[in-house]
């Protein structure tokens, strides 16, 4: 494995989804009682645990394929990589975005890599990929 990285969501978010759904908890304790706001409670902890298990994003690359979550492409149909600051970013996944590119991307990621692809049987342009080690990813896909 020569990079692996995993984007996780930030702590801030999980916390602001556990607060609306503890909100809800509350309501059902206020209209019904104790036994279904507790039930509530821990179904909806349970939904926010999977929410952040698979909300998370994994980019790997191994001697010549490159992961992310379940798509992969080998490094021979790799071209340049531009490496993204937040406003060049922001650009890349909005106003400039290309339908047909492959978005790897959280939003609350604010910087990444733009690959481009090279195979001319492929019609994805580009490889949009959301990393807080964007020089790193960039040098080894170099």
């Amino acid at each position: 494995m020569r990079f692996r990285e995993v984007i996780a969501p930030p702590v801030w978010l999980l916390a602001f989804i556990y607060f609306l759904f503890t909100s809800i908890s509350i309501s059902l304790w206020a209209a019904i009682g104790n036994n279904p706001a507790l039930w509530s409670q821990i179904i909806l902890t349970v939904a926010l645990v999977f929410i952040a298990v698979r909300s998370r994003m994994i980019i790997e690359i191994d001697e010549n394929v490159l992961r992310i979550d379940d798509a992969h492409i080998e490094l021979k149909y790799l071209s340049d990589v531009t490496i993204l600051d937040a406003d060049a970013m922001r650009l890349a996944r909005g106003r400039d975005a290309d339908p047909a590119a492959f978005l790897a991307i959280r939003f609350w990621s604010s910087r990444g890599v733009l690959v481009r692809i090279k195979d001319h049987r492929d019609p994805t342009p580009y490889w949009l990929i959301s990393s807080k080690r964007g020089k790193e990813l960039a040098a080894v896909l170099r």
